[in-house]
């Protein structure tokens, strides 16, 4: 399958829908939206984006979070390349910065084990399975944000799939249907959208080495867009069935210009899962 090559990151295109663009419209593939150019990007005396610049800001002062944004991709490849996509140190293990690692409950730490020693042969995204919220945060495919007054809706490229963030003052459900996504609710702290997430379906993986979480987990996640160019995510996992103590760690994501969403369905000529050994 051919490949679009937007800023280091690999995004798969099916022969399919290429050919398909190509005879309806008769138009050259530079021609998408892809390089399409971002309005309002603060610029530098020598006409450059200026990415340190302070965040933009909503009409009632709130910093504004829109935006189409991108991991931080701080896991270099092996010498023989990546396999698919360049993909953050978070992505396969979610502890990989705190000290001592996750503190996981004996069980959750045999479950792990036994998931990396299987070369994670059960992973969710093997099989095109929806992923959480934390998954998400580090998959190396971009989200959009789109901050509305009341609402904030996050679209990602994986499988194309969205989560909505409600910031209307709404309280958690009391017993919510369990959901990949969770149940979102919004509130600003300052400068800082401090988001809080229940009702998770059971056996979510957070990353790909399998650290689990459960139902009973609660996520909370603060936003902050330190400039134009960056948006920082302190994101505290608490799942008492899971994890001796509730742990945080810190999520870089940054913006990606002049480009949009392009879909990512992993189901679509899907052909591996048959082959997989695993339950």
């Amino acid at each position: 399958m051919p490949a679009k090559t937007r800023g280091g990151v690999v995004t798969i295109v099916t022969v399919v829908a290429v050919l398909a663009a190509v005879s309806e419209w008769s138009t050259p593939l530079g021609a998408q939206w892809l390089t399409y150019p971002t309005a309002g990007v603060p610029r530098t005396a020598a006409g450059t984006p200026n990415l340190d610049a302070p965040a933009p800001r909503t009409v009632d002062g709130k910093p504004d979070l829109s935006g189409t944004w991108d991991i931080e991709h701080n896991r270099p490849c092996p010498a023989d390349g990546c396999a698919d996509m360049p993909v953050g140190h978070e992505f396969v293990n979610i502890g990989w910065s705190l000290k001592g690692g996750l503190p996981y409950l004996p069980w959750a730490a045999a479950m792990a084990k036994k998931r990396t020693e299987e070369l994670r042969k059960e992973d969710p995204t093997s099989f095109c399975l929806p992923i959480g919220i934390v998954r998400l945060h580090t998959m190396a495919l971009l989200k959009k944000i789109i901050q509305l007054p009341g609402l904030l809706v996050i679209l990602n490229e994986h499988n194309a799939t969205y989560r909505q963030i409600f910031t209307d003052g709404r309280a958690l459900p009391v017993d919510p249907n369990p959901s990949w996504v969770g149940y979102s609710s919004g509130t600003w702290e300052g400068d800082t959208l401090v988001v809080r997430t229940i009702g998770f379906r059971d056996g979510l993986w957070l990353d790909a080495n399998g650290s689990p979480m459960t139902a009973e987990a609660r996520v909370t996640e603060r936003f902050r867009r330190v400039s134009y160019g960056k948006l920082e995510i302190e994101l505290t996992v608490d799942d008492p069935k899971s994890y001796r103590t509730p742990w945080t760690v810190t999520l870089n994501q940054f913006i990606a210009l002049d480009t949009e969403l392009l879909d990512y369905i992993c189901n679509e000529n899907e052909l591996d899962a048959p082959h997989l050994v695993g339950k």
